[in-house]
């Protein structure tokens, strides 16, 4: 009969399979919350689908509503998922202490942060999939072909990049209820006035000046050049770039646990 070593082993799973595990934790605390389905989800497909008659409400320029109104409503969805809902979600599990608990476990601070990030990619790929369906039901006719979805696919991630590394700038640093309020208000003055869905060529010169600087400029007019031409200009790419890097030091230098 063979003898079993049934001495405990104590110590960490790998540090991929918490990662993983804490991403899946992530994405089933965000499936049970309807107020935040609600922001990256529903509010992009209702603004989509009433879409077909925007061109009578706002003034969206040349061109057919539709195609006009795609590549913005996927940059508000890349807005609400990884700045609004990321945002509210980490200001509260400070305030409670879940941070704080989470803080301490074996999976290091750097990987609670990256299973938040994984976790906002697989909505935002969701998110993507399902607004890029409703907009082809719709009519949308992308120009840019193969190469435009490429240049939407790097706009994207960079997009995620500066809205994640603002959302958690803002939620690591202020409390929970100013974070909910600070988080609420930036997404509706970007998505009335931020050229997410209006073309800033639709804007004064001076207000255009300043939107092209903003991620939410550079993201919306970036994907709609993209999808109508294959490629974006250098300043969409190179004020995401920027967004990013300033964001993400600036959220690694005060980000607060508790």
């Amino acid at each position: 009969m063979t003898n079993l070593d049934l001495s405990p082993r104590p110590g960490a799973a790998p540090t991929g399979a918490m990662l993983r595990a804490h991403a899946s934790m992530e994405l089933r605390l965000l499936a049970r919350n309807g107020e935040q389905l609600g922001i990256t989800l529903v509010v992009p497909l209702l603004l989509l689908v009433a879409g077909t008659k925007a061109g009578s409400i706002v003034d969206l320029g040349e061109g057919r509503p539709i195609d006009v109104l795609a590549p913005g409503v996927l940059a508000l969805a890349v807005l609400s998922a990884s700045f609004t809902s990321l945002a509210i979600a980490t200001g509260f599990e400070r305030r409670y202490g879940v941070l704080k608990r989470l803080g301490a476990s074996p999976l290091p601070r750097w990987g609670l942060l990256a299973g938040k990030t994984l976790a906002v990619v697989v909505v935002e790929v969701v998110q993507v999939a399902v607004l890029a369906a409703v907009a082809f039901a719709l009519g949308w006719q992308p120009d840019g072909g193969v190469t435009g979805w490429l240049w939407a696919g790097v706009l994207l991630v960079l997009g995620t990049t500066a809205f994640g590394a603002l959302g958690l700038l803002i939620a690591g640093s202020l409390r929970a209820e100013a974070t909910l309020a600070v988080a609420n208000l930036v997404y509706v003055l970007l998505l009335v006035g931020g050229g997410i869905l209006v073309p800033l060529e639709r804007y004064p010169d001076g207000a255009r000046a300043v939107l092209e600087l903003l991620p939410s400029g550079a993201l919306g007019q970036g994907l709609r050049d993209a999808f109508a031409s294959g490629a974006p200009g250098l300043l969409p790419v190179l004020v995401l770039v920027i967004w990013s890097a300033v964001a993400a030091a600036a959220t690694a230098r005060t980000f607060r646990w508790e």
